[in-house]
């Protein structure tokens, strides 16, 4: 189960917003939730009609005086990529633009294997190819040994990059970079393709009319793909992108449009993150970057829809790949529970394809609400990537494991590592250390509702205000509202089980909530519960008829005590982990026979999700009794539980078992008589 946290704006600013700004009171509360307080900082933030001067961004007309000398010297320049989606779309468009002005222009995109940015042996090859100007997309900022050796080959650099800056800067023409220390640009977060696009508008004099048109589709998808912040200038470039790609007639959008199966459907955030993106990333994954160039590059539709094709295949191997890696995970864990109640979770496979351990370490650490740090072995080597959430921070815990590490990097919530030859049981003691002195409390994997919504705000016209916040993506996600009492009448199948329909009354209204990829039979709640829900809201048209969609993200049964249920689940962990507990603690987690066999007559021969067994005795015992009776049911080999959906089955024994002679149950007994 998640934590969930209810935002609770003032009353007065919602009011005032409203009043203001003209917005239905949905949306008025979730901008006062977000902290807007006036109509001046709604627009501000959120009704950007333009970009800012690219020249106010540092080194800017350094940069575009330097690639127009080269330019009007017939010198060759060659723009150096990066192999994510961003990176590939920032080399297509500095690519066309000095192609279509007549540079004599070749571009450079690392593969996976050579690892980011600029090295030495592309460098190299970029040199006896004749060129004389480097300049960088999406990468560079922390290039520092690499221009010293671009200038040692007798090359140029000009820098464009949108990373965070190190102690120095790399030796070059130009840094562009908005996160320069001394760059006071108003804008600070626009993904690596935002920044080439500002770039060509300076090199156009400063006009973005042709920038924008040419290119201000490649820019939204890569500002999307990058999850960089969706607020101020960002919005206007991916609501302005959007419309083109909605609009468009490059073979390549319309190709990978038909092969994402969202041609004739209105483009959005969504569309792009789900659709177009992955399979851009999966060039870089499972194939070669190039080849998504080439797709952005093409002119022929025959020829973008066959690249297209490939780039699906490419992204249907990432999805399996991915999917094997879990399946794998979920296999060691099932053998293995106590690696998901350590503080973080560490796993390491052999041979897993590290074009996408971080896209797993995400999904593993949604699944089980803990810090993730998933590597693989090939070769002898162990590289791997983390995720995080909350206040735990990956690089702070690398950081504190370098000692074990090769090489690290990352931020507050990822990273990557590769751990040095015979430490990886020492990494993994070095970050578990780093989590119990810095969080005795991990933090808790939280779902935040924006606001409550009551009965009377349930209309579509009110719902459908909320578009004005479009698009969504971080630091501007879709809004979630927490709705309170809801009485659930009706629990329907969909598509053969797959998915769940709840026919609900919230107040006097009647309504409907979908629950995705959540059968009936694995809800927590049934047919005449009352159930609290934290869900989006959205319309949407059936035979001309426009009606409400209530999408659930989360749901439980009204009262459960979530405060009560997280200490219990810590205390348990703890205990697991023989961490030392007040004494009172043990006897309170003790489970008797007649508990234990309670629970255990509630455990299905096909199967129960842990968490509804749990609601269903949760009034006659804590957590932590119910979570030791399992274990020791487990231990005893009673049941099996599925790390996969935490259904618990049980097994068929032919003979009497004593459930105290389970070791959860004899170490909690030596701890009470100690």
């Amino acid at each position: 189960m998640k934590n969930w946290t209810i935002g609770r704006p003032d009353k007065n600013i919602v009011q005032k917003l409203m009043t203001e700004c003209g917005i239905s009171s949905l949306t008025a509360s979730v901008l006062a939730s977000k902290g807007y307080s006036s109509s001046d900082s709604v627009v501000d933030n959120l009704e950007m009609k333009e970009l800012s001067d690219p020249f106010l961004i540092k080194d800017m007309k350094e940069a575009s005086d330097t690639i127009n000398s080269a330019i009007d010297n017939n010198e060759r320049i060659c723009v150096y990529g990066d192999y994510d989606c961003d990176g590939i779309m920032s080399t297509v468009i500095m690519y066309s633009y000095l192609t279509e002005i007549g540079a004599d222009v070749i571009y450079y995109i690392p593969e996976r294997s050579e690892g980011y940015g600029l090295n030495n042996k592309a460098i190299e090859k970029i040199a006896e190819l004749g060129t004389n100007l480097i300049v960088t997309v999406d990468n560079g900022i922390s290039a520092i040994a690499e221009s010293e050796y671009i200038y040692s080959l007798g090359m140029k650099l000009v820098v464009t990059d949108h990373h965070q800056q190190g102690e120095t800067l790399p030796r070059a023409e130009a840094v562009v970079d908005p996160h320069r220390h001394d760059c006071f640009s108003p804008f600070k977060y626009m993904c690596g393709a935002g920044v080439a696009l500002k770039l060509i508008a300076a090199l156009d004099g400063g006009d973005y009319t042709m920038a924008l048109e040419q290119f201000g589709d490649f820019a939204a998808i890569a500002t999307v793909a990058d999850i960089v912040s969706l607020t101020g200038e960002n919005r206007f470039l991916v609501s302005y992108g959007m419309e083109l790609i909605n609009n468009t007639e490059r073979p390549s959008l319309i190709a990978l449009k038909e092969v994402c199966g969202i041609d004739g459907k209105p483009i959005n955030a969504r569309s792009i993150g789900f659709g177009i993106a992955p399979r851009i990333n999966a060039s870089g994954r499972f194939g070669s970057p190039k080849t998504a160039a080439e797709l952005f590059l093409c002119e022929d539709y025959e020829k973008a829809l066959s690249i297209a094709k490939e780039l699906d295949i490419l992204n249907n191997e990432r999805k399996k790949s991915e999917n094997e890696i879990i399946s794998e995970i979920y296999g060691m864990i099932d053998e293995n529970p106590s690696a998901v109640r350590e503080r973080v979770i560490f796993i390491c496979g052999k041979d897993w394809h590290h074009g996408v351990v971080g896209i797993v370490a995400s999904r593993i650490m949604e699944r089980f609400g803990k810090p993730c740090f998933i590597a693989s072995e090939h070769d002898g080597e162990i590289r791997g990537s983390a995720r995080s959430f909350g206040k735990f921070s990956v690089f702070g815990a690398l950081t504190y494991a370098s000692e074990a590490l090769e090489k690290f990097g990352g931020h507050l919530g990822a990273g990557g590592f590769t751990i040095k030859k015979g430490m990886k049981d020492e990494f993994h003691r070095l970050i578990e250390q780093y989590a119990f002195e810095n969080h005795k409390i991990m933090p808790i994997l939280t779902v935040t509702a924006d606001a409550e919504v009551y009965p009377e705000e349930i209309n579509v016209n009110n719902i459908e205000g909320l578009n004005v916040l479009e698009p969504h993506g971080f630091e501007n996600e879709k809004p979630l509202f927490y709705i309170e009492n809801a009485k659930i009448t009706e629990i329907i199948p969909l598509s053969n089980g797959k998915h769940s329909k709840l026919r609900v009354n919230i107040g006097n209204v009647k309504a409907e909530a979908l629950v995705f990829f959540t059968e009936p039979s694995a809800l927590t709640v049934k047919a005449n519960d009352v159930c609290d829900m934290i869900v989006t809201l959205e319309t949407n048209v059936f035979r001309g008829n426009t009606n409400i969609s209530i999408i659930v993200n989360d749901l439980r049964p009204h009262g459960f005590k979530q405060n009560k249920y997280f200490s219990a689940l810590n205390a348990f962990e703890a205990f697991m982990r023989d961490e030392k507990l007040p004494e009172k603690y043990y006897r309170a987690m003790l489970p008797t026979r007649e508990e234990s066999v309670k629970i255990y007559r509630h455990i299905q021969n096909t199967g129960i999700n842990s968490d509804k067994l749990y609601l269903i005795l949760s009034r006659e015992m804590n957590y932590c009794k119910f979570s030791v009776a399992v274990e020791s049911f487990r231990q005893l080999g009673l049941i099996t539980i599925s790390s996969s959906d935490s259904v618990i089955k049980r097994v068929q024994v032919n003979k009497k078992t004593d459930l105290s002679s389970a070791p959860v149950i004899i170490s909690l007994k030596e701890k009470i008589n100690n």
